[in-house]
């Protein structure tokens, strides 16, 4: 069966501000998580997760050694190396929707082609052919 797809459209906000909060509800869930976007972007993401809020982090990792160790993998693929359900998909990055349960689109509005891919990947899913 197809994952549910979930679009988050950011305009007002940074995309790790966007991203976070949506990592903190996947792992209330218990849900593991591989968030697939370009390399300097997992990189600010990486830097902004151990520090988000000032209480608390969220437990996450870059590959490595052992990628299953990390309830959320961060990658440059959507690939769930770490057993992930859930991927959150960056940068117009795509992702088989049959290895997941959700995917979640989180893209910049004032990044037009990202824009687009996103507006394509809604109208797959739409069609049912995601």
């Amino acid at each position: 069966m197809p994952a549910e797809w979930w679009f988050y459209h950011v305009e007002h906000t940074s995309l790790d501000a966007a991203v976070a909060p949506l990592l903190e509800k996947c792992l209330e869930r218990k849900w593991r998580v591989v968030v697939a976007g370009k390399p300097e972007t997992i990189e600010k993401l990486d830097t902004a997760l151990w520090t988000w809020k000032d209480d608390s982090f969220l437990p996450h990792g870059r590959g490595g050694a052992k990628p299953e160790r990390q309830p959320v993998l961060l990658a440059t693929e959507a690939e769930p190396h770490n057993g992930a359900k859930v991927a959150v998909l960056l940068d117009g990055l795509d992702a088989d929707a049959t290895r997941f349960d959700r995917c979640l689109v989180v893209f910049d509005g004032g990044d037009e082609p990202v824009r687009a891919k996103a507006r394509a990947q809604f109208k797959t899913a739409l069609d049912g052919g995601a």
